[in-house]
């Protein structure tokens, strides 16, 4: 009788495959009889992102792709839109695409005031052509103010929507830096992020 064996291994080199294999049957110890092992390749990648803006007024505060009332709003070339770039940066990181300035410069017109929500869709695109899929994000504010739990629900939908993931696999977490440096000061908010692909 055939048996089946099945192993799981991982491999950074080679996406999600299956294979089946010839081996030696090891009850008999010889090769007349074979069975075959499914093995399933997987590769899973981990990729870290971090942005930090200046606070400044005339500005509208969009984290997340939602804005937040606010006296003070973020300094960019697009919305300025901190944790998504974060994100943007740690996918392309996961999957060796460099960073979010290589392919969206703010030397570029056509990036001007745009909404990072769009760059990231197109990040999810790029991703994507590398043959790998978004499993989760993870993602962390820095800013003394002002408070983020009430728009938290809001930029989980919005970032799910953008990489077509679940909201259930992104997490928005956010913490003061207890009044050290810039982002203490209340000059600037940050945020990082850490990403698996696979």
């Amino acid at each position: 009788m055939m048996t089946i064996r099945i192993q799981r291994i991982f491999n950074t080199g080679i996406n999600s495959n299956f294979t089946l294999i010839p081996v030696c049957d090891m009850k008999s110890g010889t090769d007349t009889k074979l069975s075959y092992k499914i093995t399933r390749i997987y590769t899973m990648q981990i990729g870290i992102g971090y942005d930090v803006h200046r606070l400044v007024t005339g500005r509208q505060l969009i984290l997340g792709g939602a804005v937040i009332p606010f006296e003070k709003g973020l300094l960019g070339h697009s919305d300025a839109d901190v944790l998504v770039h974060a994100v943007c940066d740690a996918l392309l990181g996961s999957v060796g695409l460099g960073d979010i300035g290589l392919h969206f410069p703010d030397s570029d017109p056509k990036y001007k005031d745009i909404s990072s929500l769009e760059l990231l869709a197109q990040t999810n695109a790029l991703v994507r052509q590398k043959g790998f899929t978004i499993r989760n994000i993870d993602t962390i504010i820095f800013a003394e103010a002002p408070k983020i739990g009430p728009y938290r629900e809001t930029m989980q939908m919005n970032l799910a929507h953008a990489v077509e993931l679940s909201p259930g696999c992104i997490n928005i977490k956010a913490t003061t830096t207890e009044g050290l440096g810039v982002i203490g000061k209340g000059d600037g908010i940050g945020a990082m992020s850490v990403v698996l692909v696979s």
